[in-house]
Formats: C-alpha cells, sequence, structure tokens
C-alpha cells in the first residue's frame, strides 16, 4: 500500500470516529416507560442470576497478569491504522497489566433488561428491541457504567455469587468497563496476533461482513487467547478509556469535565475484516446511543 493510500486509510478511519461523536444524541429519542418482558428460561443462562451464563463464574474470565504488547507494526500488519502506532519511534509498547477477568460475551439484551426492570432506569426504548441472548445495542457510555455499578451491587449481596466473585468485590475489586490495555491483552494474548485467533482473517470464526448481530457464544473460539466470545465483530464494545494517543496511559478516573471521545474496541458486524483486528482503535462520544455499539464488562482492581 502507497503512502498516499495508507493516509487516506487512516483519514477515514478518523472521520468515522468524528461522525460518531458529531451526531446528535437524541434526547427526544423515547425512552422506556414499561416493565421490559423478561424470559422465563434462556438457554444457556440463569434466570436467577440476573441471565449471565450458567458456568462456574457467572461467565468471568481471569485474565493473568503479565505484560504484552500494545498497538501495531505496520510491519507485520499491512492493515494497521496510524493511530494504532505506539509512538514516533517505536511501533509498538510494552504494557504490564494486573490480573483482571472479564466476561466471556458481550452483556445481552435479557441482562441489560433485567437491569433496567430492576432499577426503573430510563433508557433508550430501542435498547431492548433485540433477541434476548443477542448483544444489547444502542447504550450510551453512562448507560454501560449504570449497568456496571448495578451488577456490582446485585453480585455483592447475592447468595448465589460465586466464592471467587464474592471474596474479589469484598476485597474491593470492582464491576465496571475493561480499560483499552485491558480489553487488549483479552483479546489477543501476549503473542501480538492480529486478530483473536491468529494473524488471518476468519469470517467462519466472527460475525463481520454481516447484516446484524447474532446470539452472543456463538463466537466462542478455541484457537483465542481465552477462549471468549466475539472479541472481532458483532459490535463495538466501549471501554472505560479516553480517546487518547498512544502510549497508552491508565487513567482509573477519567477527567470528565473536558470533551471527550471513549475508546471502543472489535469491531461490529457490518464492518470489514480490517476494522475488527485487535489493535483498531474506534472512538465515540460518550452520549450517543448506535444500534452497532454495545459493551462487556470487567471485574478489576
Amino acid at each position: 500500500m502507497t503512502l498516499q493510500a495508507r493516509v487516506s486509510h487512516s483519514v477515514a478511519l478518523l472521520a468515522f470516529i468524528a461522525s460518531l461523536a458529531c451526531q446528535p444524541v437524541n434526547s427526544d429519542r423515547p425512552i422506556l416507560t414499561q416493565t421490559p418482558e423478561l424470559p422465563t428460561t434462556l438457554n444457556g443462562f440463569r434466570a436467577d442470576t440476573w441471565y449471565l451464563p450458567d458456568d462456574d463464574l457467572l461467565g468471568f474470565v481471569k485474565i493473568p497478569a503479565g505484560r504484552f504488547l500494545m498497538g501495531s507494526d505496520r510491519s507485520l500488519d499491512s492493515q494497521a491504522f496510524d493511530n494504532e502506532r505506539w509512538s514516533a519511534s517505536a511501533a509498538q509498547g510494552v504494557v504490564e497489566v494486573e490480573d483482571f477477568y472479564i466476561s466471556r460475551s458481550e452483556v445481552t439484551v435479557a441482562q441489560f433488561a433485567t437491569f433496567a426492570d430492576r432499577t426503573g432506569t430510563n433508557i433508550s426504548d430501542t435498547a431492548l428491541n433485540g433477541k434476548p441472548d443477542h448483544p444489547v445495542t444502542s447504550v450510551s457510555w453512562p448507560d454501560a457504567l449504570a449497568y456496571c455499578r448495578w451488577l456490582q451491587s446485585v453480585l455483592t449481596a447475592s447468595a448465589n455469587t460465586p466464592a471467587e466473585l464474592q471474596q474479589l468485590l469484598e476485597n474491593g475489586w470492582r464491576v465496571t468497563l475493561p480499560s483499552e490495555a485491558e480489553w487488549e491483552k483479552a483479546a489477543r494474548g501476549n503473542d501480538g496476533r492480529a486478530y483473536p485467533w491468529g494473524n488471518n482473517p476468519r469470517p467462519e470464526v466472527a460475525n463481520y461482513n454481516a447484516s446484524e448481530t447474532r446470539s452472543v457464544g456463538n463466537g466462542i473460539c478455541d484457537d483465542c487467547a481465552y477462549n471468549l466470545s466475539d472479541m472481532a465483530g458483532n459490535v463495538w464494545e466501549f471501554t472505560r478509556s479516553q480517546y487518547l494517543p498512544y502510549p497508552f496511559t491508565d487513567t482509573p478516573q477519567p477527567d470528565l469535565t473536558t470533551d471527550s471521545l471513549f475508546v471502543m474496541r472489535g469491531g461490529s458486524y457490518a464492518d470489514g475484516p480490517n476494522l475488527v483486528r485487535t489493535t483498531t482503535r474506534g472512538g465515540a462520544d460518550p452520549g450517543v446511543r448506535r444500534p452497532f455499539i454495545g459493551f462487556r464488562v470487567a471485574i478489576t482492581r
């Protein structure tokens, strides 16, 4: 690819990012005024634990502490965008993260509907239009954080919470969105792979170049670093990190007094293989609600 083509490619991505920030939030959008209709049962999920996955840790996967390569080297990945480069002198940087837990799948419509039902929170009327086991979309960054805070409160109080998770919460860990670095490590592991499963596109593994979302869990991948679902495609996923140039610096308490975009990762069902790579960085205004943006949650220090 020529230098001019690379510049055009990067400009196109930044224009896409800017379009998300500049579109109105639609404050006059109808909000949910009726109690969500929740399924009695949902295959693979537990109705008695807010429709979290039916496994030993309610769908949470431990990601071990350690160093990993963050960012993209265009000499190794010709699809890399300029905003993935670590610095003027280095294409990638080494980042060390502490151990954390991340949800195997994206937050579903049923999970988010339970939150809305239990809290009476006003949300977009379109957020719950999808199938119960599909990722929730049309939620804002504050909506996602409100869900995280609620999930922490119910996990802390419930006798059904696995002992391992209960101990973490008692020790001061919190349920929140993953940081950009946590998300990237969970997606690519320690070997710098371009996709969660390796270095080449695999349309049979991920939901991209498609017309709609699919149920979560279909994208669980034995070849992926931590066997997570849909870290590529299905929906873009909010992180808790503000969209800033690399090198990455973790900011546990982002400055909400400034105009800022927040990083989203993973690409969506509507994107091509270049946007569902492990290093692709998108950004969105915290107030936007779009049918291709959702989130997954983490438990972290």
